[in-house]
């Protein structure tokens, strides 16, 4: 069976609409539009800044902090993107696609369509081994049985031998698989509009890059580059590593209904201002999950809602440090690693 079935409690008593009634009654559902609007404005001040610095400060290795910052830039970008794929900025769909495309193809490199259709899977059937494109996707395993497809080659025994640190590593290569998906989907039809989402995502890379070199030197221009995107891919990578890995994993043939299925596969971060601000609300994962069209500046306030409820009706409800949630994904991966070289998958080995 697939690892922490330990924490496969089911609550007899618990409905997920039993407690949506409660949360819509506090008002936690409505839109956020100052909300929005300071934060869209802010992010682009902050991207308008890096290319600001890029350009005043000339030809010098301190571009390296530009490019960290870009980096940052970048995914807090992502996060408006992912707030308007979820409906949290406006329920309307052109305005959303708009706010989506600028956010996601232009300012960020990332076909929007093809993420709305895989972030949308995985919100349905998280840490479902059948379904969680999440899961699917990486090259790590999360139980043994996931060795036949995933340990193909030399290398991807490699990565699975040692993936509770192989996991972070590969964490640096987000980026460009993000960059990558969109032409993939695009080749396989999967693209409602596919020159317009591929065309913003090449002028993105076009006006960056040549932004770049007409600034620094041939090397420098290549390292500013490298950099950004590895901060881009690790910063991104961290922020969504901690949200479901380590947590209950299951298959087709186990039935959840709304409230257990986001509930028991996700992992909140025990949060701060400043947490909330780095993970861009993704720390209150749970509440995310149970409620993905809330405005993110509201998770806050209905966590101690969904906490209550959880206890009063006996569901499992993690929240750890952000230390302790890396150090749960490794250990967690590192058994799973562990169990397929000395049990079920020799071939690892």
């Amino acid at each position: 069976m697939p690892a922490r079935q330990d924490m496969l409690v089911l609550s007899p008593t618990g409905t997920f609409e039993e407690l949506f009634e409660r949360v819509k009654e506090k008002g936690l559902m409505e839109p956020r539009n100052n909300y929005y609007t300071l934060k869209i404005a802010s992010n682009l001040l902050l991207f308008a800044a890096c290319w600001a610095a890029l350009f005043w400060f000339g030809d010098t290795w301190w571009q390296l902090v530009t490019a960290v910052v870009l980096a940052l830039a970048f995914v807090q970008t992502g996060f408006i993107a992912h707030d308007t794929g979820h409906k949290q900025i406006s329920k309307s769909k052109v305005p959303s696609e708009i706010l989506g495309a600028v956010h996601m193809n232009l300012l960020m490199g990332t076909a929007y369509g093809w993420w709305i259709n895989h972030h949308n899977r995985h919100h349905s059937n998280p840490n479902n081994l059948d379904r969680d494109p999440d899961t699917m996707r990486r090259q790590v395993i999360f139980d043994v049985d996931e060795v036949p497809a995933k340990a193909t080659t030399g290398f991807r025994r490699f990565i699975i031998r040692f993936q509770s640190v192989m996991f972070f590593v590969l964490l640096s290569q987000e980026a460009w698989r993000l960059h990558a998906s969109g032409f993939k989907a695009a080749r396989a039809g999967q693209l409602r509009r596919p020159v317009l989402e591929l065309g913003l995502i090449a002028v993105h890379a076009v006006v960056g890059v040549a932004a770049v070199f007409s600034v620094l030197s041939p090397v420098k221009a290549v390292v500013f580059i490298l950099l950004n995107q590895a901060v881009f891919g690790l910063y991104l990578g961290a922020v969504f590593a901690p949200n479901h890995k380590g947590m209950v994993v299951h298959r087709n043939d186990v039935q959840l209904d709304w409230l257990h299925r986001q509930v028991l596969t996700s992992r909140n971060i025990r949060s701060t201002r400043l947490t909330d601000f780095l993970y861009g609300g993704l720390n209150y994962q749970v509440e995310h999950h149970l409620f993905p069209a809330m405005p993110r500046v509201n998770l806050r306030r209905v966590r101690p809602m969904v906490l209550d409820y959880c206890a009063e009706h006996g569901i499992p409800y993690l929240e750890v440090s952000v230390w302790e949630s890396y150090a749960e994904v490794a250990r967690f991966l590192g058994r799973v690693s562990r169990e397929a070289r000395g049990d079920a998958a020799p071939q690892v080995v």
